[in-house]
């Protein structure tokens, strides 16, 4: 079954196509035959601007885990014997204080939907029963619906197509690099011990820091996949890492997760 005949997905594509080709009819007097290129950019900031406040609660979660930093290195220190239920008061602990050690991901996870438009947008043929206009559009002379693995797979790479590739995957790798070094919170590494319980009473605590290692690596992937996608889909991917990257650096500066915590500044005094 094609997902895309999947109505909810039909729709989101649908509405998606009305965005990008009446952006892309405003932008033509202006940019030309880049209209459609830059039409993608344009929903992509206007898509990311709807989420800000996901980026929001993002940093204020990475507050938290900052915060009770303390408290969880102390939980480990009582419990360092007893790692199954160091976990168990980990995950008390985050729900106490209303926190989530998956923050990190709500954003990805928010973006699904309309990766998957774009995508949608370039590989079919029809949309809403009318043949698909963005087919014909192009940047640089590369059709917005291929991919650089399916031109190095015809034979047809040509020099423009590997330099707007280069610098597409150059962007979203140097772009994810800042985040993880700048962005990525330590997560204190909990131990995982094997249960000996089984059925009901096995504990399902997850290991935290090895989740939060795996989606840090995340955006790095996401140069890879940039090779595999549409080029319109590879342009929504490097304009949406370098928001995120710009985003949270601005959203921590005003909502001060670089300021010292207070739990931080009483250890640091003791």
């Amino acid at each position: 079954m094609n997902i895309y005949e999947f109505l909810p997905i039909r729709l989101l594509v649908e509405a998606a196509y009305t965005v990008v080709t009446g952006i892309s009819d405003i932008l033509e007097p202006l940019a030309g035959g880049f209209s459609a290129a830059l039409a993608v950019i344009v929903l992509t900031v206007l898509v990311r601007v709807v989420l800000i406040p996901v980026g929001v609660s993002q940093v204020r979660a990475g507050i938290t885990r900052k915060r009770l930093a303390p408290k969880i290195k102390e939980l480990q220190t009582k419990y360092k014997k007893q790692p199954e239920l160091m976990q168990q008061k980990l995950m008390e602990l985050y729900k106490e204080e209303n926190a989530s050690p998956f923050a990190g991901c709500l954003p990805v996870l928010a973006q699904t939907p309309v990766l998957m438009a774009v995508y949608g947008l370039f590989i079919n043929a029809t949309i809403g029963g009318h043949a698909n206009e963005l087919l014909g559009h192009t940047l640089f002379g590369l059709p917005l619906n291929t991919s650089f693995v399916r031109l190095l797979g015809a034979g047809d790479l040509t020099g423009t197509a590997i330099t707007v590739y280069l610098i597409l995957v150059v962007l979203i790798a140097v772009v994810a690099g800042f985040s993880r070094h700048l962005l990525t919170p330590a997560t204190p590494e909990t131990p995982t011990a094997p249960s000996t319980k089984t059925g009901a009473d096995a504990p399902a605590m997850p290991d935290l820091s090895g989740v939060m290692k795996t989606l840090s690596f995340m955006p790095f992937l996401t140069a890879i996949f940039a090779l595999f996608v549409p080029l319109a889909a590879a342009l929504y991917l490097a304009t949406t890492t370098t928001w995120t990257l710009g985003e949270r650096l601005v959203l921590n500066r005003l909502l001060g997760a670089n300021d010292p915590q207070p739990e931080q500044s009483s250890a640091t005094r003791g």
